[in-house]
């Protein structure tokens, strides 16, 4: 029977199928009328479950609703920044609306598109991350994986031109400013950026369970919960062995300046450092150390280029946890005034010249005796 009460119990459960499928469970309620009324809406919910299940696997036409939510289930939901692609596709379906089909979105609606975003007063790079790149994925996967009919755009046309990202690295002038002007409890987290090369997210997540002294190494949990092992060079060790004993578990902590009943803060003890208040401890003492024209994200850059003058490229990539090493790449330009110096220094080490002050020509020389 569609609704029954099992030996003993006075609540009526709800048993039926739908396309081969079994649903069964507690109405919660003993009577049969009401136990009745919740087996037809489970039935209802069953049809509508299959009818969305045949449009995501359909092939035909498919609205731009559908395909951001079959694109959020298996794509969107398991990236790093999932919280901005949702924010993304639900400004995607507010501008073109929900039941605009695929294949009826255009290059002139998104050139409108393009335009529209660009009125908000943002950047280039903003432009393209919110609105051009995400529609472009969707339909994309649209096309190629759901094998669904999508209008022909030409992406390379509404995408707009970004300036390359620059290489600023920190004098050690500069660090020195950031870092006695910043507070006492946040200046280890800001030394440790430069240091490492840690991007801030990794900072305010590290945990003494993934520091490990004996052996020299650090575990930082970076983008896409992945994880590398840094070595725990000596200004590093330096750096965190005074930290021991702040926190159980979290390696960066702060001071409460005040008790907060809410946020069950009391003033003097430490608490581990939060990404909110990192960012605003950096704004506040940053601007305090008179270091004009230097970001957070710039630590890394400082980080990163250091190194490479030490190293190598492929060093670099391993440190910041590139994926390609054509991201790291980038860091190579930076070191060309330093290349500059040292060919001066390699051409001024005594010019060796002939006797009558000009440079001989060998190879003109070699040519003629051969």
């Amino acid at each position: 029977m569609p609704v029954y009460r099992k030996h003993g119990k006075s609540e009526y459960t709800y048993d039926f199928q739908f396309h081969g499928r079994r649903f069964s469970g507690a109405t919660g309620t003993s009577n049969k009328r009401q136990a009745q009324r919740i087996l037809d809406e489970k039935r209802r919910e069953a049809r509508e479950r299959f009818r969305q299940a045949v449009v995501f696997t359909a092939e035909g036409p498919m609205s731009l609703e559908i395909a951001a939510s079959r694109y959020w289930h298996e794509v969107g939901q398991h990236l790093a920044n999932a919280d901005n692609c949702f924010r993304f596709m639900g400004w995607l379906l507010e501008y073109f609306g929900k039941h605009i089909m695929l294949d009826h979105i255009t290059d002139s609606m998104v050139a409108a598109m393009v335009s529209t975003r660009r009125g908000d007063g943002v950047s280039n790079a903003t432009v393209n991350r919110t609105t051009t790149v995400p529609l472009r994925g969707i339909m994309t996967r649209a096309k190629k994986t759901w094998k669904v009919p999508v209008a022909d755009i030409d992406w390379s046309r509404h995408l707009l031109k970004e300036p390359k990202e620059r290489v600023r690295e920190a004098s050690i002038d500069e660090e020195r400013l950031l870092l006695a002007a910043m507070r006492d409890d946040y200046a280890p987290a800001v030394r440790f950026a430069i240091l490492t090369g840690c991007r801030r997210m990794e900072i305010v997540d590290l945990a003494w369970s993934r520091v490990d002294f004996f052996g020299k190494t650090i575990t930082v949990v970076g983008k896409g919960d992945k994880s590398r092992i840094l070595p725990m060079t000596d200004a590093a060790c330096d750096l965190l062995l005074p930290l021991r004993g702040h926190h159980s578990t979290a390696v960066f902590t702060y001071v409460a300046k005040r008790t907060n009943r809410r946020l069950a803060l009391v003033r003097g003890k430490r608490y581990p450092i939060t990404m909110e208040g990192f960012k605003t401890a950096w704004r506040r003492y940053r601007e305090k150390s008179g270091v004009e024209n230097f970001r957070f994200h710039d630590t890394r850059h400082t980080a990163a280029t250091r190194t490479l003058r030490a190293g190598n490229l492929k060093v670099v990539q391993r440190m910041l946890g590139h994926e390609d090493i054509t991201t790291t790449a980038k860091y190579a330009h930076a070191l060309i005034e330093d290349m500059r110096v040292a060919m001066d220094a390699a051409n001024h080490t005594g010019n060796h010249t002939s006797a009558s002050g000009a440079a001989p020509n060998d190879l003109n020389g070699k040519k003629k005796s051969a």
